[in-house]
């Protein structure tokens, strides 16, 4: 290996290392929610901002990201945009009051929108086209996936010891990033800066509409609904007025694009909603610790890790909408298998085959809907595609988590609520179905596949 390779391989490790990151944030509030909540005497409806707040603005501004490190430098954002975060992160550790600690966790999701789109830029400008770059991409989506399974699993062990260390996590390991980077990141390899400007407008409308959106749910206040209804429909104004919008809305003309973003945003809703509402679960009704709720979710991220190896062999096989209808589906099912759960239940018998059936859909389903997002699309529509589905999912993720929480308000008991809340997240699995079945159905998702 030369000089050259090494510092590439170095550069990948640590670029790697900020997305993993990204990924383990929002999982790892996870199972520290209940003790956060009972530390400090938060409500529900303000614990679920702790994910609400870092998904959708991570979400809302990701697409902004991607253009603020093409106007003023990859490199510099990633190490600007990776400082907010760890002193977000350490700030948020040391804070004993409920929305300034939801303050931060929306300033995580701001940089991290910043952080994501820079890191992968990097990476397709370090490492050339063919199966270098290919190798590269795999070994990063691989670091986004493991980060979440690893959040999920760290947040028992940490919260175990105290909440607060679930903030403190992040901090050495991006301050580790910082200091390495500088010296394993290329120089000079912006692009030119003469292409339009960027679109703050529509990064402030699309991530304060559904911001406000979350909160009318989680209030149950439907005159903030309305407002937010009228800022997300001045976005779409404002997206047709630009002369370098952050959404081309014409990308929307391919039917197949649309389908994979509405069915994603399904998916996360059902999901990340789901997680939230089990966990609570799990700890409030079942009593576990969190340490048995971390070490209780392992088999669902393993089933999920197998599944989505076995995924692609299914493409080929069977074609995008097939494989993304039968696991959202399979996934809708793993959900609903938790209606058996009441007061008391085994967890070998009744949670252990719902939580595996739910990974084997959630494996299935995901890399089905990343590829439909993309598939049928020109190179230079790549990217945006791109960053439209993950956005989609981050924003899904927060509305599905207001959308449970105040579900659960309304049931008569404890269970009640938790139940009826399952009952809803397998309703928008199966919904996500439907949009899959007769949207991603048809020749050109299966063209892709076979390309």
């Amino acid at each position: 290996m030369t000089h050259s390779d090494g510092r590439k391989q170095v550069a990948l490790v640590l670029l790697c290392a900020a997305v993993f990151l990204d990924s383990m944030d929002l999982s790892l509030m996870g199972v520290a929610l209940p003790a956060i909540g009972r530390d400090l005497s938060l409500p529900e409806s303000t614990l679920q901002w702790l994910m609400s707040g870092y998904a959708v603005a991570y979400g809302g501004f990701l697409l902004f990201g991607g253009r603020m490190a093409d106007l003023f430098g990859r490199r510099r954002m990633f190490l600007l945009s990776l400082a907010v975060f760890a002193a977000a992160s350490l700030i948020g550790g040391l804070l004993s009051a409920g929305w300034p600690l939801v303050a931060t966790r929306v300033i995580k999701g701001v940089a991290a929108a910043l952080t994501a789109p820079a890191a992968l830029s990097l990476i397709t400008t370090t490492f050339t086209e063919g199966p270098q770059r290919n190798r590269a991409l795999g070994v990063y989506s691989l670091a986004g996936a493991t980060g979440y399974t690893a959040g999920l699993i760290a947040s028992g062990l940490l919260t175990e010891i105290s909440w607060r260390l679930v903030f403190f996590l992040p901090v050495p390991v991006a301050m580790l990033v910082l200091v390495a980077a500088p010296l394993a990141l290329p120089r000079g390899l912006q692009p030119p800066r003469t292409r339009g400007g960027f679109d703050a407008a529509g990064a402030g409308a699309v991530t304060g509409g559904v911001l406000l959106l979350v909160f009318s749910l989680s209030e149950r206040n439907w005159l903030v609904g309305v407002v937010a209804m009228l800022v997300l429909s001045g976005f779409v104004v404002i997206e047709l007025r630009q002369r370098a919008p952050l959404v081309p809305l014409e990308v929307f003309r391919s039917g197949s694009v649309t389908a994979a973003n509405l069915a994603a945003l399904a998916w996360a809703c059902a999901t990340i909603g789901w997680q939230f509402v089990a966990v609570l679960y799990l700890q409030q009704v079942l009593g576990y610790t969190a340490l048995t709720t971390g070490l209780g979710i392992v088999p669902m991220g393993l089933a999920i890790v197998i599944a989505a190896n076995l995924a692609g062999k299914l493409i080929n096989r069977w074609g995008l909408g097939r494989v993304a209808t039968v696991g959202m589906l399979v996934q809708g099912a793993g959900i609903l298998l938790f209606l058996r759960a009441g007061a008391t239940s085994d967890y070998a018998t009744v949670l252990l085959p719902a939580l595996v059936v739910h990974g084997v859909g959630n494996g299935l389903s995901f890399p089905s809907l990343n590829i439909a997002a993309v598939s049928g699309l020109p190179d230079e529509q790549q990217g945006l595609a791109s960053g439209l589905i993950t956005s989609a999912i981050q924003i899904g993720a927060g509305i599905g988590v207001a959308v449970l929480a105040a579900v659960m308000a309304l049931g008569e008991s404890a269970l009640a609520g938790h139940r009826l809340a399952f009952l809803v997240a397998g309703g928008v699995s199966l919904l996500g179905a439907l949009i899959a079945h007769f949207g991603l159905r048809g020749r050109q998702a299966v063209q892709t596949v076979n390309a």
